[in-house]
Protein backbone atom coordinates (compact mmCIF):
# COMPACT_ATOMS: atom_id res chain seq x y z
CA UNK A 1 0.00 0.00 0.00
CA UNK A 2 1.41 3.36 -0.95
CA UNK A 3 1.64 6.37 1.32
CA UNK A 4 -1.14 8.07 -0.65
CA UNK A 5 -3.41 5.08 -0.13
CA UNK A 6 -2.95 5.20 3.64
CA UNK A 7 -3.70 8.92 3.62
CA UNK A 8 -6.79 8.32 1.52
CA UNK A 9 -8.03 5.65 3.94
CA UNK A 10 -7.51 7.97 6.92
CA UNK A 11 -9.23 10.85 5.14
CA UNK A 12 -12.20 8.66 4.16
CA UNK A 13 -12.48 7.29 7.69
CA UNK A 14 -12.53 10.79 9.15
CA UNK A 15 -15.14 11.93 6.65
CA UNK A 16 -17.29 8.91 7.57
CA UNK A 17 -16.78 9.69 11.27
CA UNK A 18 -17.99 13.26 10.80
CA UNK A 19 -20.97 12.07 8.75
CA UNK A 20 -21.90 9.54 11.44
CA UNK A 21 -21.75 12.26 14.11
CA UNK A 22 -24.43 14.26 12.36
CA UNK A 23 -25.12 17.35 14.46
CA UNK A 24 -23.02 16.21 17.43
CA UNK A 25 -19.84 18.17 18.14
CA UNK A 26 -16.63 16.14 17.74
CA UNK A 27 -14.01 16.24 20.47
CA UNK A 28 -10.52 14.85 21.04
CA UNK A 29 -10.19 13.86 17.38
CA UNK A 30 -6.39 14.03 17.43
CA UNK A 31 -6.05 11.70 20.43
CA UNK A 32 -8.69 9.36 19.01
CA UNK A 33 -6.85 9.10 15.70
CA UNK A 34 -3.43 8.62 17.28
CA UNK A 35 -4.70 5.85 19.55
CA UNK A 36 -6.57 4.20 16.69
CA UNK A 37 -3.60 4.17 14.34
CA UNK A 38 -0.85 3.62 16.89
CA UNK A 39 -1.97 0.19 18.14
CA UNK A 40 -1.94 -1.57 14.75
CA UNK A 41 1.39 0.09 13.93
CA UNK A 42 2.87 -1.30 17.14
CA UNK A 43 1.38 -4.75 16.54
CA UNK A 44 2.75 -5.02 13.01
CA UNK A 45 6.19 -3.66 13.87
CA UNK A 46 6.51 -5.91 16.94
CA UNK A 47 5.56 -8.87 14.78
CA UNK A 48 8.13 -7.90 12.13
CA UNK A 49 10.74 -7.48 14.87
CA UNK A 50 9.75 -10.91 16.25
CA UNK A 51 9.07 -9.38 19.66
CA UNK A 52 12.48 -7.71 19.90
CA UNK A 53 11.70 -4.32 21.43
CA UNK A 54 15.10 -2.82 20.66
CA UNK A 55 14.75 -3.73 17.00
CA UNK A 56 11.13 -2.52 16.89
CA UNK A 57 12.09 0.80 18.51
CA UNK A 58 14.82 1.23 15.92
CA UNK A 59 12.37 0.48 13.11
CA UNK A 60 9.94 3.05 14.52
CA UNK A 61 12.63 5.64 15.15
CA UNK A 62 11.77 5.95 18.83
CA UNK A 63 13.49 5.18 22.13
CA UNK A 64 12.96 1.66 23.51
CA UNK A 65 11.55 3.09 26.74
CA UNK A 66 9.03 5.09 24.72
CA UNK A 67 8.10 1.92 22.85
CA UNK A 68 7.58 0.04 26.12
CA UNK A 69 5.35 2.83 27.42
CA UNK A 70 3.25 2.78 24.24
CA UNK A 71 3.00 -1.02 24.31
CA UNK A 72 1.75 -0.83 27.90
CA UNK A 73 -0.76 1.93 27.05
CA UNK A 74 -2.25 -0.31 24.36
CA UNK A 75 -2.22 -3.47 26.47
CA UNK A 76 0.36 -5.14 24.26
CA UNK A 77 2.71 -6.18 27.06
Amino acid sequence: MSKESIQEVVQKSLEDYFNDLGEQQPSNIYDMMVMTVEKPILEVVMSRAEGNQSHAAQMLGINRNTLRKKLQEHGLL
